[in-house]
């Protein structure tokens, strides 16, 4: 294991170090030392491609770390974000003699488990590849783990490890954590996802969820014929969920198949806590009858009760545009950083929810408003908590599946009828009269704190006791910049007469000794006056800015709505 491990490290530096150099290139333009260089976001997206073919090169866990990486605005520019997103796991099937000797060894010889069995596997991915057999009658679709996958996975993630201080080097500070934090998320979600057993009791939790929901169909699962190396379920056929000329010759309203959609993932982030995360076409089918099938769930996630509130309260925000309490829910929620601008980050929303809104100013996509707030997510930069990143994935990848489905469909007034129907919001009167209760209460309590604080600082004020303590925030460095350029300026004063004195008064040497250091301090205040420019405030979000990435981003918004599958549809 150490020795694949040692090898896979090798492989992939050789396959990352140049696109670190260039990294660490941007950051001294000599290396070590140097002004920073710009980089276009061309440049950026060529880059991405590059990196996006390394990892298809490296293989199963790399093609995961990057449908991870997808999910990280945080950690990867909006360039990376969306090459990355088009990240597809197909992978040739192993041969069926690899896959039948791991079926035997767990459920026993296919003659004697199954009345029949196709040897040629339906879908093949890089972790596992399904097959069509039938038990007692029964069709089922049987998922076997790839032969020798764990050994690869393995070796694969100790290179990581390994690269991990590497890439440190070539990274800011403020990524740092996120990286470090990505690279244990990343470890424990792939060894899930190879993990059978708990996609089994994950599918049989979810699809308890929706017993009686006769609009919703989720595959049982056939545990005699299950472990943690294979996984057999019911075999559901249906349609496809994007292919919507075969949905209108099946008679299926469209619209309605995007409101259940929509509302059992909210069903499933905030009621359930439990979810599917994988959303895209590949892993949802409908049958003839409208009924929506889930497949997959080999990705999926929990939501804790205090992100399921907070989600809640942006969700509310949103349908209300009131702007603070989005940036109060976003703080909240670990996703924006509380020492961001507020009134820049309150522009990025403005100006998100005027460019969802179209032709009916009640008419406002949340995707659009997510993926704003995840492009300002890598400028910041923020940290983003590992199920969040789920969830705002999901929100954007269903947003996408149900704008294909009924592109008038408004994913905010559905939400809002859900959270109204099951009570997470109330509206009219009665949430006036709360909303009004609140503040006062608010107000006496503070009617009994406020007067023994006003009486404790005016007494110290009379004792002449009373002091006050101001911090001078210098984020920019400008009083930095300031004191050194004085200093040089008092140096090359001072040098200026020294050398002047020494040529009147001493011998040539001394005086071109002291001329010589005059002149190194004179070309040294030069330079720190080239370098002016951060002395200018340079913001780093503006409308028309915004409208530029929002514009950019809508010739990728397609490919950006379909994520990677995990059976390669």
């Amino acid at each position: 294991m150490n020795l694949r491990a040692y090898w896979r490290f090798v492989v992939v530096v050789r396959h990352f170090l140049p696109l670190g150099l260039s990294y660490a290139r941007d950051r001294h333009r000599f290396l070590v030392f140097g002004r920073s260089r710009q980089v276009s976001s061309e440049q950026r997206r060529e880059r991405a491609r590059r990196l996006l073919d390394s990892l298809l090169t490296l293989g199963p866990t790399f093609i995961k770390l990057g449908q991870l990486l997808s999910t990280r605005p945080d950690i990867l520019p909006p360039e990376y974000v969306e090459e990355f997103a088009q990240l597809q796991d197909r992978v040739p099937p192993a041969p069926w003699e690899e896959a039948r000797v791991v079926l035997e060894e767990e459920v026993g010889p296919v003659g004697e488990a199954f009345d029949e069995f196709e040897d040629e596997a339906i879908s093949g991915a890089s972790l596992g590849q399904v097959y069509r057999a039938e038990v007692d009658g029964e069709a089922v679709a049987v998922k076997i783990r790839r032969p020798g996958i764990e050994d690869l996975v393995e070796a694969d993630l100790r290179a990581i490890r390994w690269s991990l201080p590497i890439v440190m080097y070539f990274v800011d500070e403020s990524r740092s954590f996120s990286l470090d934090t990505l690279a244990d998320e990343f470890s424990k979600t792939i060894r899930e996802e190879m993990d059978y057993g708990r996609e089994a009791e994950m599918l049989t939790e979810i699809r308890a969820n929706f017993a009686d929901n006769d609009r919703i169909r989720i595959p049982g699962v056939l545990e005699t014929h299950s472990t943690s190396r294979v996984l057999t379920m019911e075999y559901v056929p249906g349609t496809k969920i994007n292919d919507v000329d075969e949905l209108d010759e099946l008679s299926v309203d469209r619209t309605a198949l995007a409101e259940t959609l929509q509302n059992s993932y909210l069903q499933m982030i905030i009621d359930d806590g439990v979810f599917h995360a994988d959303p895209h076409p590949g892993n949802l089918a409908v049958q003839p009858d409208g009924t929506l099938v889930f497949y997959d769930f080999g990705m999926s996630g929990r939501v804790d009760p205090f992100v399921q509130d907070k989600i809640v309260d942006f969700y509310a925000a949103v349908a209300s545009q009131d702007i603070s309490a989005i940036l109060d829910a976003l703080i909240e929620m670990g996703t924006l950083s509380p020492e961001a601008d507020r009134q820049v980050m309150g522009d990025v929303m403005e100006l998100a929810i005027a460019d969802a809104r179209g032709e009916d100013i009640e008419q406002y996509r949340v995707q659009q408003i997510i993926q704003q707030v995840e492009d300002t997510i890598y400028e910041f930069p923020l940290r983003l908590p590992a199920n969040l990143a789920l969830v705002l994935r999901v929100a954007t990848v269903v947003e996408g599946v149900c704008v294909t489905l009924d592109p008038k469909f408004d994913f905010i007034t559905v939400a809002t009828d859900y959270l109204r129907t099951e009570g997470h919001i109330t509206a009219g009167a009665r949430q006036y009269v709360e909303d009004r209760a609140d503040e006062v209460r608010d107000a006496a309590e503070s009617m009994v704190r406020v007067p023994p604080k006003l009486e404790s600082a005016l007494d110290r004020i009379e004792r002449e006791d009373f002091r006050v303590q101001a911090d001078l925030e210098d984020s920019d460095g400008v009083l930095e910049r300031m004191t050194r350029r004085l200093i040089l300026g008092m140096v090359l004063a001072s040098g200026t007469v020294s050398t002047a004195l020494l040529y009147a008064q001493s011998t040539l040497p001394a005086t071109g000794v002291a001329a010589g250091g005059t002149l190194l301090v004179a070309g040294l205040t030069y330079f720190s006056f080239r370098r002016s420019s951060g002395l200018r405030a340079k913001p780093q979000f503006t409308r028309q800015s915004m409208s530029q990435q929002q514009s950019a981003g809508d010739d990728a918004g397609y490919a950006r709505s379909y994520g990677p599958d995990e059976d390669g549809k």
